[in-house]
């Protein structure tokens, strides 16, 4: 059986951000400086939650004026408005959707930073999202709830597996797909391990596709 399906690591991956301004770091600094101490599931929640600025300050009671929220908000829509894709990731998906192959993307991430990617990619089999979802990679949950929505499901064969996915983390993007029966492999740019370039990737998965 060939490849049916194909899942992308989004920020890093399919997309980077050109200005980043960290707003949700902003607002911890605020909350150290109203004595409360960064906790070690700060990340995750804010990755598995479905959190607006606003709402991570009120979750994580944090008191914020009014006008600094603004500023922080409007940091975050400009940083958002310049969110790019890489120029071999719209070909390499192109290629896939072309070739008939169901195509989705994986991510961690906090809330607003889903409508950028929606924006950039819109018309994606299926998107799972780590705010939306309740789980971030590595957890199989993510994957398995991913793959669904995309209508596909991994079986492993002598061809090999029938859903691939691709990503700049070693842990998240390789390792934790292969926990589920996905392959997985790693996008590092530098050309050191792994795929150089999405374009490379995709020729990869339309080889494998023929066989």
């Amino acid at each position: 059986m060939s490849v049916q399906g194909v899942i992308f690591d989004a920020f890093g991956t399919l997309m980077k951000i050109q200005n980043g301004v960290h707003p949700y770091r902003q607002i911890y600094q605020k909350a150290r400086q109203q004595g409360r101490r960064p906790q070690a599931d700060d990340a995750f929640i804010l990755m598995t939650k479905s959190l607006g600025l606003a709402e991570a300050a009120d979750y994580f009671g944090i008191k914020i004026a009014a006008q600094e929220l603004e500023a922080i908000q409007s940091a975050l829509d400009e940083e958002l408005a310049g969110v790019q894709a890489f120029p071999d990731a719209i070909d390499a998906v192109g290629a896939l959707k072309e070739a008939g192959l169901r195509v989705g993307i994986c991510s961690n991430l906090a809330q607003p930073y889903g409508g950028a990617v929606r924006r950039l990619f819109p018309c994606m089999h299926g998107y799972g999202f780590s705010f939306e979802i309740g789980c971030a990679k590595p957890s199989p949950a993510i994957y398995q709830t991913t793959f669904e929505l995309m209508g596909v499901r991994p079986i492993r064969n002598e061809s090999g597996p029938t859903v691939l996915m691709v990503g700049d983390s070693l842990r998240c993007d390789q390792d934790g797909p292969r926990a589920v029966g996905i392959g997985g492999y790693l996008l590092d740019r530098s050309g050191k391990t792994g795929f150089s370039s999405l374009m490379e990737f995709a020729q990869f998965v339309l080889a494998s596709k023929l066989g």
